[in-house]
């Protein structure tokens, strides 16, 4: 008894500081819900939007435990705004400050489109750059596309081109007794390569050297349009990077030279008399799919940005980052299916790909969509490549941007021994195991060759797989996947003319696609629905807490709260600035 005493007050402790918690909670949200109602969240009347672009853009963002994503805001959440915007007779334009090298290619194309779209709504938009510091020419490709593009005095200009640096640890691991074990399908899945050789070989130099060559074509192209210069008088331009701003301002590249305040007041008085600065943030986080959520037909809306992987992203505290989980995802796309309002479906890709058996169990239940009458549209973000490109082989149409890094139909296997690594440092490891491969995934001695056969037999089946797909998806011979495939990436621009994409453009440009496949006109409102549905504060609260529905009931006025402005800033100054990382890891399972 005493112990079950000393058990139950060890229990009786958490639920308690369990209690308070959730005390805390209603009492903070509470008084931010009085703040609010007493400060009033009203946008101003007139108003230029200020839209900071000196950070990473990311296609979609990580929502916090109550469901926000603070100041942070996502590539589409971007792009909807800035229609919401174009409809808004209050905002009379935008200002934009740029220059830090951040945006990529694919992106630029993106917000450039978005821009256009404003524009021609007969709203402004004025760029500001302290410098553009990168070489790269998203930041200048979407500044381009500006009625004004200011530049601080004394700056430089150096954007000129595209580049890419790739670091080879063969080298590293021959030093260190690290044996690097990969398989791949074929030549041009060269992921591993970083890990295998220690340079590039020619079917990684060639593809390579082609996506930078796409990317540099269309961005000049782009760019010498919105400067209504010929584009070899652009090119020879650039060719002269780095520039002072007072070259950059002679050749035409820039409108005005002046700080930042300078510009911004450029562009109150542009925006007429009564014009206040607005941040975007707060404005897009009020109008979030506003240009989507008419009263018309219902299309479902499926964001797979991330890595591709199995089960459930399972992470009630928002913590993990964005993926792309193939149980979460599947299950969506089947209640998007069995709901009869839906008419269409429009999957956003942005990933790099992921596991092989995840991005199957999703192309299943897109195909099982379409068998059921529902179009499935296609809009491919940054990169729709590998397991990205899979899960998106079988749409009825798909639409890329030209500098969208899409393809790469193949497979990747491997892993990376690190037992005589461990003995150089003295580590001594023993390793048992019962059954004759019972050590197959160990990441300490390397595969055998009987095991390295096995290795190359599943590579071999899954390739296969693989290419059948495309070519039944995409309407092509076999022999014809197999010259386009071999894990080779294309830009949207190339990847169009050989039949891997259907149409180039942005995510206005698959909207459109849903409403011709859908049968829907054209000058129709959407409603949206998003899928799988965005966990709110309450939804993480259940689903971590596992709590009773009379509990759930007694939250469920929490959501709408914590979405008001108050508490997007409290989140938000909580939150600071995100960081950005790249990964490349090595897996026991096959990838595509």
């Amino acid at each position: 008894m005493a112990v079950l005493r000393w058990v139950w007050s060890i229990i009786k402790g958490a639920l308690n500081t369990l209690a308070r918690g959730v005390v805390i909670v209603v009492l903070l949200v509470a008084v931010l819900a009085v703040i609010g109602a007493s400060s009033g969240t009203s946008l101003p009347g007139a108003m230029v939007l200020n839209l900071d672009l000196r950070e990473p853009v990311e296609d979609k963002v990580a929502s916090d435990v109550f469901g926000l994503s603070g100041s942070r805001l996502s590539l589409i959440d971007m792009v909807l705004g800035l229609d919401a915007a174009a409809r808004d007779a209050r905002v009379k334009g935008v200002f934009l400050r740029l220059g830090s090298g951040d945006l990529s290619i694919p992106v630029a194309e993106e917000l450039r489109d978005g821009l256009k779209r404003f524009q021609a709504a007969g709203k402004f938009v004025i760029v500001h750059s302290q410098s553009f510091y990168s070489g790269g020419l998203g930041d200048f490709g979407v500044a381009a596309s500006a009625d004004e593009i200011w530049m601080q005095p004394a700056s430089a200009f150096f954007a000129s081109g595209t580049a890419t640096t790739t670091l080879f640890f063969r080298g590293l691991f021959d030093k260190i007794d690290a044996v690097p074990q990969f398989v791949q399908r074929y030549e041009y899945k060269n992921a591993a390569n970083v890990f295998t050789e220690t340079g590039f070989t020619p079917a990684h130099l060639e593809a390579t050297g082609r996506l930078l060559q796409s990317w540099y074509d269309t961005a000049t192209a782009e760019i010498a349009a919105d400067l209504g210069m010929e584009t070899a008088a652009l090119t020879d331009i650039l060719d002269r990077s780095p520039l002072v701003v007072g070259e950059a301002m002679e050749y035409g590249l820039v409108t005005n030279i002046g700080y930042d305040d300078d510009a911004r007041d450029a562009a109150l008085a542009r925006g007429g008399e009564g014009a206040e600065i607005a941040e975007f943030a707060d404005y897009a986080a009020d109008h979030r799919l506003s240009g989507l959520n008419g009263d018309g037909p219902v299309v479902a809306f499926v964001h797979a940005a991330g890595e591709i992987v199995e089960g459930s992203s399972n992470d009630p505290l928002g913590s993990g980052g964005v993926v792309i989980a193939g149980d979460d995802f599947s299950e969506a796309i089947r209640e998007a299916t069995e709901d009869e309002d839906v008419r269409a479906i429009l999957l956003r890709v942005d990933s790099p790909g992921g596991s092989a058996i995840a991005s199957d169990q999703i192309l299943d239940a897109l195909k099982k969509a379409q068998a059921a009458g529902k179009p499935v549209i296609v809009s491919m973000g940054s990169v729709a490549a590998s397991g990205g490109y899979y899960i998106s082989l079988s749409a009825d149409r798909i639409v890329a941007n030209p500098g969208t890094i899409t393809g790469s139909i193949g497979v990747l296997w491997g892993k990376l021994a690190a037992e005589g690594s461990l003995e150089l440092v003295g580590v001594q490891s023993e390793e048992l195991g019962v059954g004759e491969n019972a050590l197959f995934f160990s990441g300490l001695s390397p595969w055998t060759d009987e095991q390295l056969a096995k290795v190359d037999a599943q590579a071999d089946a899954i390739y296969a797989d693989f290419t059948g797909k495309v070519a039944e998806g995409r309407n092509l011979t076999i022999e014809e996947v197999q010259e386009i495939a071999r894990g080779r990436v294309w830009t949207g621009a190339d990847a169009l003319g050989r039949g891997l994409v259907d149409q180039l453009g942005g995510f206005w440009t698959a909207v459109a696609g849903v409403k011709e496949l859908a049968s829907i006109d054209e000058n129709a409102e959407i409603q949206f629905r998003e899928y799988p549905h965005e966990q709110g504060f309450l939804d993480r609260v259940g689903s971590f807490f596992e709590a009773s529905s009379a509990g759930v009931s007694v939250l469920r006025g929490l959501d709408a709260l914590m979405a008001s402005a108050p508490a997007r800033a409290l989140v938000s100054a909580a939150e600071g600035a995100p960081s950005g990382r790249a990964e490349l890891r090595a897996v026991g399972l096959p990838l595509q």
